[in-house]
């Protein structure tokens, strides 16, 4: 071929791009009914898809190929085309669209569309994951909290992992002999308990439990109790950390191989294999942390929650249910009309929530205690010490202990360690007024002010130096450290006892346990290790700094962390000291020093009660865009009784700073309502602000600013 007969560039594209064309395989066009043999029998399948948009919160209907009818079984994950335009407009009943996973619902007969069905494009697994009850009980849960049931849907069910899938569980294992009382026989009603759990019985109780570690021990005897009687038992609890502690009571009571643990540090795939374990009836008790909450076991007898009042038991990813809320709906809807009772119900904690409160005031549990004897025996001695005294007080002033905590610890440290509790980790000192304990705040932003050196002040936002600070409240020109870290603490500590180990424990480094010997423990809240033999003698410090916390919840939340922190401290009649530097005229101060979690409970109860506030009422926080909040607030068809909150500013996330639940991105101004309803209200205030969700998210594409709804929040300001 000579040089004027070769291809020119062009031309040579154009021969390659027709070589590919005719290699490629022909796109294959979406089934519909009319393509392929469908299914003879229920050829309709009905499909939730995993959208987790409001508006789409329905099933839709695809036909069943005569090639999947098998597999196409309810509760089993599919693949299906869905889209909008071109595709499919009412979900499966139209062509064209992308790939969506979801779960198969039911399989009908007929479909009320006219039209042609789009095909269910593949059956990804024949594991049917989402059996009768968890639809039921994840459609109760979406209805409380006015979310899709594809969002709680995502919770409930694990992602799939194929070779966990692909494992065959093992043969379940024969029910455990009933266990002995145990440390149970320190409540008058505890025997009982387990008894009526091994006789099969549904007995509901609120259990507050006596200081020490013994807890998990006594949840291993209610589980144990439960497995005796062939049902199964479900326990939440808030963290890794304490699921492990009742994982290995567990496994010394019954041995291994009677429960499953189901928490996310295990991974994905053991997660799955946990999971499927439970699901296929392999094992008969589960336990874990706030996803455990949905967890499918079979013939369930007990559902159990230990420190309901822990964050941890709130999830975080819409529509945000709690763990109490979850497993009381379990309690009490779980059963049918014909089918077996309702799961026991045991809500445990050293503390006592309003919530747990009004759960045995309105008769639906009971209470189930300990002798006050018995407690004052087993709870260390509370001493406390006020804001005059530290005033007054030449320790406290210059390193921030006053010489009642210097005292304590020198003595404690005699006898084993001592534990020194803080607010927040960290090092460097948020500041405040001396004077009115008005927070030090920057003139430029409005930043904390802090102190990373004795040198100068900087804020905690914008960075800039602070050179001549003055109170904008009183005209003060002296600070005091507001909250001072952890590691602040330690070295504090260091230096004052030089011959001390000093270990600390918090969000960077979560000790689980600490020796016997002699040594300083400087945890945060909730990260406490259990100290061997107990400690001698605890710190709670700058206790003003939690109970100032704008937050509706901030003296009960104050209580619990310092009764988790004393309740690993041994008791009185071991020489047991805690020292908590606080107001002690103030409440929760008074509830600590008595020991009195259930008395502090109802009287906040009492006072929630009057101002209608939850759980005596139900209340939705709006939130969003200020122009987006009122405009969802006119457009929602609100009950009668409904009243709004507001809507009020709220604080600005600060840029590199995590986001709040329920707070604005960072740099953004946000609005929140508050709409309150009676008790009596809450599914219709939930149906109606769904709705309108749902028809604002049908308007997105128009510039519609959305809005985030959550129900009954913990962290009410």
């Amino acid at each position: 071929m000579s040089s004027d007969d070769q291809p020119n560039g062009a031309e040579q594209l154009a021969l390659i791009r027709e070589t590919v064309r005719k290699a490629r395989p022909p796109r294959a066009k979406p089934r519909t009914w009319r393509d392929a043999a469908m299914a003879e029998h229920l050829p309709v399948a009905r499909v939730l898809v995993n959208k987790g948009v409001v508006h789409l919160d329905r099933t839709f209907d695809y036909a069943v190929p005569a090639e999947l009818d098998a597999e196409a079984r309810p509760g089993v994950r599919v693949r299906v085309r869905f889209g909008a335009g071109k595709g499919q407009v009412r979900g499966g009943r139209r062509e064209g669209g992308g790939l969506v996973d979801g779960f198969l619902v039911e399989r009908v007969a007929t479909s009320d569309y006219q039209g042609p069905l789009a095909a269910l494009a593949q059956v990804v697994s024949p594991e049917p994951v989402l059996s009768p009850a968890l639809l039921t009980l994840a459609r109760q849960v979406a209805e409380r909290y006015a979310g899709s049931l594809a969002d709680v849907l995502q919770l409930a069910v694990p992602p799939r992992h194929a070779k966990a899938e692909a494992a065959a569980s093992p043969a379940p294992p024969p029910p455990p002999p009933a266990p002995e009382p145990g440390d149970w026989e320190r409540y008058p009603q505890g025997p009982g308990f387990l008894a009526a759990l091994a006789r099969g019985e549904s007995p509901r109780a609120v259990w507050t439990a006596l200081p020490g570690p013994q807890w998990a021990d006594e949840l291993a005897r209610a589980v144990a109790a439960t497995l005796a009687s062939g049902r199964g038992a479900l326990v939440v609890l808030p963290d890794g950390r304490t699921t492990a502690r009742l994982d290995a009571a567990l496994t010394r009571l019954v041995g291994p191989g009677q429960h499953a643990v189901l928490t996310a540090d295990a991974g994905p795939e053991q997660r799955y294999r946990s999971w499927l374990a439970v699901h296929r009836g392999a094992v008969r008790a589960a336990i874990g942390t706030r996803a455990a909450m949905f967890a499918p076991v079979r013939d369930l007898g007990l559902v159990a929650l230990w420190e309901d009042g822990d964050s941890g038991h709130s999830e975080d990813h819409a529509p945000q249910p709690h763990a109490r809320e979850v497993l009381v709906l379990r309690a009490t809807r779980e059963a049918g009309a014909e089918g077996p009772p309702a799961p026991a119900f045991l809500l445990g904690s050293v503390g006592c929530t309003v919530e747990a409160a009004q759960l045995v005031r309105g008769g639906w549990a009971h209470p189930l205690a300990a002798p006050r004897d018995t407690t004052r025996a087993l709870a260390p001695r509370v001493r406390t010490i006020g804001d005059t005294e530290v005033a007054r007080d030449p320790a406290a002033r210059a390193a921030r202990l006053p010489s009642l905590a210097w005292e304590t610890a020198r003595e404690g440290l005699r006898h084993g360690p001592v534990l020194v509790q803080v607010p927040r980790r960290g090092y460097a000192p948020r500041l405040a007024c001396d004077r009115c304990r008005e927070p030090a705040r920057c003139r430029n932003c409005s930043g904390p002010l802090e102190a990373p050196d004795a040198e100068r002040l900087t804020c905690g936002w914008c960075g800039r130096t602070e050179t001549d600070w003055h109170c904008e409240a009183c005209g003060g020109a002296r600070l005091r450290a507001r909250v001072v870290g952890a590691r602040r603490t330690a070295e504090e500590l260091g230096r004052a006892f030089p011959a001390v180990p000093v270990r600390t424990s918090g969000r960077e480094q979560v000790l689980d346990t600490v020796p016997g010997g002699p040594a300083l423990v400087v945890s945060t809240p909730g990260a406490e290790p259990v100290a061997d033999g107990g400690y001698a003698a605890a710190l709670l410090l700058d206790g003003w700094a939690q109970l100032a916390r704008p937050d509706l919840r901030a003296e009960e939340e104050a209580l619990r962390r310092w009764l988790g922190a004393a309740a690993l401290v041994r008791g009185q009649g071991a020489g047991g000291t805690v020292v908590v530097v606080a107001e002690p005229t103030l409440r929760p101060v008074q509830a600590l020093v008595r020991w009195d979690p259930v008395g502090h409970a109802l009287r906040e109860l009492e006072e929630r009660a009057e101002r209608h506030f939850p759980p005596v009422s139900r209340m939705a926080a709006v939130s969003g865009p200020p122009a987006a909040v009122s405009a969802f607030l006119a457009e929602a068809e609100l009950p009668p009784e409904a009243e709004i909150l507001g809507p009020v500013p709220l604080p600005v996330t600060p840029p590199g700073r995590p986001r709040r639940p329920g707070g604005p991105p960072p740099g953004e101004q946000w609005n929140r309502a508050l709409v309150r309803v009676p008790l009596g209200g809450g599914t219709r205030l939930a149906q109606a602000l769904k709705a309108a969700r749902a028809a604002r998210t049908a308007r997105r594409g128009a510039g519609v600013e959305q809005v985030l709804v959550r129900i009954d929040p913990p962290d009410i300001g």
